[in-house]
C-alpha cells in the first residue's frame, strides 16, 4: 500500500452507540467526572473546574533541538498559544528525554501558563517504520515519568504514542487492543491525567480504523479519560473530508483534538482554512505542525524561521494572526489564573439571591456561520462578581434551534439551562454552549441570562 505520509525532522450533541455502548461510556464520564484535573466531560475536554478547553497552540520538536525549548515556550505563548505539544524521545529511535528534562518542560510550560501536552514520537510509523517503538515500549517510557509528572493532571496531558502505526493493514489491525492495553498500563501504574491516543494510517485515519473504534478504546479506560487526536495531511484536502470527520466524533459524543496539521505536504494540499474555522464552530482543539527546525524537504511546514519569534513564515503568520488563528481564537487556561474564583473572597454583609437578569452573569449569541435556511451559533456565559452553581439563559425571540450542545433546551424551545457539568462558575469565569437554528440567524442576539 502507497505510504501516504511521510516527515523527517532535521536529522515531524447527543450520541448514537451499538447496544450498551452508550450506558459504557456514560459510566466512563461519570469515572472521569471525578479526575483531579483535564478531564473528559460530556464528549467535550474540560479543565478540573469544568472550563471547556479548547487547545490553541503548536507542536515544538523538543527531543532534536533540547537547547531550545526555554525560548521557544515563551516565543510560542507570545503568539498567543495557551497550550504546546512537546516532542519527546523514548529512546528506542531517538536519545531518551530524561526525567529531569521532562520535568524542566513541564515547568517552563506551566511559567508561560501553556498547558503542555507532552507525547512519545518513538513510535511513529510502527509496522512501516524500521525501529519504530510499540505502544508497550512508549508505555514502558510513562511509568518511568510517572514519579515526575505525578500531580500535574491540571496542566498536563499525557500523548501515549505519536502515529503509532503505519499503513501496513495487517498491523493497524491491532490498534485499537494495542491502544486499550496501553491506556490500561498507564492507569495501573497510576496515572490520572487525561492520557491522548493517536490514530493509525500515520496519524490521519484515512482507514477510518479510530474513528470506528474509538468507542471501544474509550469505555476501555477504567478512568473514562481518554482523547483522541487525529493528524490531518493530504488525506484532508477537502473541506469536507474534514468537517465529515470531526462531525462524527461530535456526533459520538467523543473527545477529539488535531493533534498536528499543516498547509500542505508529500501527499498534498491541505483544507487548512476549513480546519480552522470547523474546529472553531465545533469547540474542537488544534495543534499546528511545527515550531520551528523541520527538515529533510519539509522546511516549509517551520512556523518561524530558525526558532526566531521574529521570523515567522507564512504559515506561521497564517496561524498566529489569521482567520480563526490564535490571536482569534485562544483563551487561557482557568487553571492559570482565567476566571478562577477569587480564593478569599470578601462576604456580602448583606447578600441577597440574584435573580435572572439582574448581573447574576451575562450571556453573548455570535453566529459563527449561516446558510440558507440555517446557521450555527454560539452563546458564552460569563459570571458576573461571584461565583454561581447554576445558570439560565434565554434566547432570542423566534429562534428555532434543531441541535444544541453544551447546554439543555427547555420544553419552550428557549430557554437553555446549563449541563451537568458546566453550571458552576467562579466570578468571572466563562463557559459556553452551542447550536443549529432553523431559518435566518437572528438579527436581534440579545441573551437574557440568570441563576437557576
Amino acid at each position: 500500500m502507497t505510504r501516504l505520509r511521510t516527515r523527517t525532522v532535521a536529522g515531524v450533541a447527543a450520541a448514537t452507540f451499538a447496544a450498551g455502548g452508550l450506558s459504557a461510556l456514560a459510566a466512563h464520564s461519570a469515572a472521569a467526572d471525578d479526575a483531579p484535573g483535564i478531564h473528559v466531560a460530556d464528549g467535550r475536554i474540560v479543565e478540573a473546574d469544568g472550563t471547556d478547553l479548547v487547545l490553541r497552540g503548536v507542536n515544538h520538536p523538543h527531543a532534536w533541538y533540547t537547547g531550545t525549548t526555554t525560548q521557544a515556550l515563551a516565543d510560542i505563548k507570545s503568539v498567543d498559544a495557551n497550550a504546546v505539544r512537546v516532542v519527546l524521545a523514548s529512546g528506542e529511535r531517538w536519545t531518551r528525554t530524561s526525567a529531569s528534562e521532562v520535568a524542566s518542560i513541564v515547568d517552563e510550560c506551566e511559567a508561560n501558563r501553556l498547558i503542555c501536552q507532552l507525547e512519545v514520537h518513538d513510535t511513529t510509523g510502527y509496522g512501516e517504520q524500521a525501529g519504530a517503538a510499540t505502544l508497550d515500549q512508549a508505555a514502558d517510557y510513562w511509568e518511568y515519568l510517572y514519579p515526575t509528572l505525578a500531580g500535574t493532571e491540571d496542566h498536563v496531558l499525557v500523548n501515549i504514542g505519536n502515529e503509532p502505526y503505519g499503513n501496513d493493514e495487517a498491523t493497524n489491525a491491532g490498534w485499537a487492543d494495542d491502544t486499550s492495553a496501553a491506556i490500561q498500563r498507564l492507569r495501573d501504574v497510576g496515572y490520572e491525567h487525561a492520557l491522548v491516543v493517536d490514530a493509525p494510517s500515520w496519524g490521519q485515519d484515512w482507514a477510518h480504523i479510530m474513528s470506528d473504534q474509538a468507542s471501544t478504546v474509550a469505555a476501555a479506560d477504567p478512568a473514562g479519560n481518554t482523547i483522541f487526536s487525529v493528524h490531518m495531511y493530504g488525506v484532508y484536502s477537502q473541506g469536507s473530508t474534514v468537517t465529515e470527520y470531526l462531525e462524527h466524533f461530535v456526533d459520538l459524543g467523543l473527545p477529539l483534538m488535531i493533534g498536528e496539521f499543516g498547509y500542505t505536504h508529500s501527499d498534498g494540499d491541505v483544507a487548512y482554512d476549513t480546519i480552522l474555522a470547523e474546529t472553531e464552530r465545533l469547540g474542537i482543539g488544534w495543534l499546528a505542525w511545527s515550531w520551528s527546525g523541520n527538515g529533510g524537504g519539509v522546511e516549509y511546514l517551520d512556523l518561524v524561521e530558525n526558532f526566531d519569534v521574529g521570523s515567522p513564515s507564512p504559515w506561521g503568520e497564517r496561524i498566529f494572526t489569521g482567520p480563526d488563528g490564535l490571536s482569534e481564537t485562544s483563551v487561557e487556561a482557568s487553571v492559570f489564573g482565567g476566571g478562577t474564583p477569587d480564593p478569599d473572597p470578601t462576604p456580602d454583609p448583606d447578600p441577597t439571591e440574584p435573580e435572572p437578569g439582574d448581573g447574576a452573569c451575562t450571556a453573548e449569541l455570535a453566529v459563527a456561520n449561516a446558510w440558507q435556511g440555517g446557521y450555527q451559533a454560539q452563546v458564552t456565559v460569563t459570571a458576573g462578581d461571584a461565583a454561581i452553581d447554576g445558570w439560565t439563559t434565554t434566547l432570542p425571540a423566534g429562534v428555532e434551534v434543531t441541535q444544541l450542545w453544551g447546554g439543555t433546551l427547555g420544553d419552550d424551545g428557549t430557554t437553555v439551562t446549563h449541563a451537568a457539568w458546566n453550571g458552576n462558575l467562579g466570578a468571572g469565569a466563562a463557559t459556553s454552549y452551542g447550536f443549529i437554528g432553523s431559518g435566518a440567524a437572528p438579527s436581534d442576539a440579545e441573551v437574557t441570562c440568570g441563576t437557576d
